[in-house]
């Protein structure tokens, strides 16, 4: 593992959100900071998941996502939702949530909600790249800064995948 390099690729602006999935009644959320804008027209968000995670294989079939953007007083939330299993957990328990209009769950309390249907999956190095037509969304709380992804340290516990030099 490298440190120098873990600590260089937190330096990319990255916010963090909880992604909520969902098939049919089964729901799950997770932690990330690899989502982005795509393109304007029509209007796609990217998100990057790991597909041995429990909720990729709810995103898969049920072919929906939610983002919910995560408030800068909320790292506990981004801890809850990044450090536990959907396989052992149900995550979604005693957070108070609400379904999109796809079904995918989304937080009372973000900062802004995106609901969206999967459009495109792809593999992406040893995760997968997944595209969602945005459907839906809101901003919640105008009143807010968002979640910084470099002010959360290593809790997504990334810095040991990260390969000793660039070579």
């Amino acid at each position: 593992m490298s440190e120098h390099i873990a600590d260089l690729f937190r330096h990319l602006t990255a916010g963090v959100y909880v992604v909520g999935v969902a098939d049919g009644d089964k729901r799950n959320a997770f932690t990330a900071s690899s989502i982005m804008q795509i393109s304007f027209s029509p209007l796609l968000l990217a998100i990057s998941v790991g597909p041995d995670h429990e909720s990729y294989e709810l995103l898969k079939r049920g072919r929906v996502f939610g983002v919910s953007v995560l408030r800068a007083n909320q790292q506990r939330l981004a801890d809850h939702f990044g450090t536990q299993s959907g396989r052992t957990v149900d995550k979604l328990a005693s957070i108070p949530w609400q379904t999109a209009i796809t079904g995918a769950p989304l937080l009372l309390d973000a900062l802004a909600h995106f609901d969206c249907e999967v459009v495109n999956d792809i593999e992406a190095g040893d995760h997968r790249l997944v595209v969602g037509r945005v459907v839906d969304g809101a901003t919640v709380g105008p009143d807010g800064e968002p979640l910084i992804y470099a002010e959360t340290g290593n809790l997504d516990m990334s810095a040991s995948l990260y390969p000793d030099s660039f070579r």
